[in-house]
């Protein structure tokens, strides 16, 4: 195969696998979005989504989330990780919501990235889940599989995007990203990957990496 029928094929196996993609993070609108994908940073989905119901209903918004002390915050979202650093970003970014964008996200990358906290891939995630805008945020799945799959180099995330971009096409960018993180959480893991079970890199992958699959 090609590298341009590679891409179709996993394109056609990941709509098969996954014809539906629920936003793995629970949250009720965008600001609530915004901060459980912060949360999120080195820390699975699931122990968000049970950690942000507690805060949520003190908080769902920037006007409520200011009136909690750093410290409040700190202790929901202790089990997280990085508390220390992720609430005073969390209250922070909820001042600057408030005193700039009259309590919105701004539906910019470029402006949501000026945000305490809020990297590239946490406003990627943001601006396409929430906005609908195309983008293709790069995490740990998605960065193993392009290189397991042999459509990057691998380097860097950054240079993973660039090539994710170049070679899907931009319209699925939003749904392919989550359907990619589906199939290797699923099939694809970073340790005990299967011959037997990822058939996708057992099809299409680079010899190096086939060969590490049990």
């Amino acid at each position: 195969m090609n590298k341009k029928e590679k891409v179709q094929y996993v394109v056609d196996e990941l709509e098969r696998l996954y014809p539906e993609v629920p936003v793995p993070l629970d949250h009720t609108n965008e600001f609530t979005l915004l901060v459980a994908v912060l949360l999120s940073a080195q820390c699975t989905d699931e122990r968000v989504n049970k950690i942000t119901p507690t805060l949520f209903a003190k908080a769902d918004n920037p006007f409520d989330m200011i009136k909690l002390s750093v410290e409040e915050i700190r202790q929901i979202i202790r089990p997280c990780g990085l508390s220390p650093k992720k609430s005073k970003a969390i209250y922070d970014l909820s001042h600057i919501l408030i005193d700039k964008y009259d309590g919105a996200v701004p539906p910019s990358l470029e402006l949501m990235e000026e945000l305490p906290g809020v990297g590239h891939k946490t406003a990627s995630v943001v601006i396409s889940q929430a906005f609908g805008v195309p983008a293709f945020p790069v995490d740990t799945h998605i960065h193993r599989l392009m290189y397991r799959w042999n459509l990057t180099n691998g380097k860097n995330v950054n240079q993973t995007e660039k090539d994710a971009k170049r070679l899907f096409p931009r319209e699925i960018w939003n749904k392919l990203h989550l359907q990619i993180i589906f199939y290797g959480r699923e099939y694809s893991p970073a340790r005990g990957a299967r011959k037997n079970k990822d058939y996708i890199t057992m099809k299409i992958g680079r010899k190096s990496e086939i060969e590490k699959l049990k």
